[in-house]
């Protein structure tokens, strides 16, 4: 598990904004669920963490207990599983942030765009440079160390 840098993910809730009230927010891989409390804590109406690992799982339970967040709901399955279902619903930030190694990206993001809802922004973190497909524009775009992460949102045609 390599959980979000802190200072990348101060950089991600800055271009997000500071609150996040009225949002519903997926995290897609959630791991340590850093990204996904971290919402949760600047008002997101409802965030969902889906992880297929069960010890992180089980972490990720604990955690939502210990901090009494009424506004979380975890998922343990696989995360590209989770995205093919239509019944979901649709989301206004969805963090993507597989296992740098896992090849899931390119399977997972063209999942997401019927997810998002109208303006809806995809963070996508990388531990190589990632160009996506004509279909995203990036809104924005930064590196940390040995982490790319950007914005992305669907293209306008």
């Amino acid at each position: 598990m390599r959980p979000t840098p802190d200072r990348v993910r101060e950089t991600l809730f800055n271009w997000l904004g500071q609150d996040l009230t009225g949002r519903r927010c997926l995290d897609l891989f959630a791991g340590s669920g850093a990204l996904g409390f971290e919402a949760a804590s600047r008002g997101a109406d409802e965030v969902v963490m889906v992880e297929n690992n069960r010890v992180a799982f089980r972490a990720l339970q604990e955690n939502c207990r210990k901090l009494a967040c009424s506004n979380i709901m975890l998922e343990c399955g696989d995360g590209l599983e989770f995205a093919l279902r239509q019944e979901n619903g649709r989301y206004d930030v969805i963090f993507l942030d597989p296992p740098f190694r896992s090849g899931y990206l390119p399977r997972a993001l063209p999942l997401l765009a019927d997810k998002l809802a109208g303006e809806g922004l995809v963070y996508v973190e990388t531990g190589a440079a990632f160009e996506p497909e004509a279909t995203w524009e990036v809104v924005k775009r930064a590196r940390a160390g040995n982490v790319y992460y950007q914005l992305l949102q669907r293209a306008q045609v």
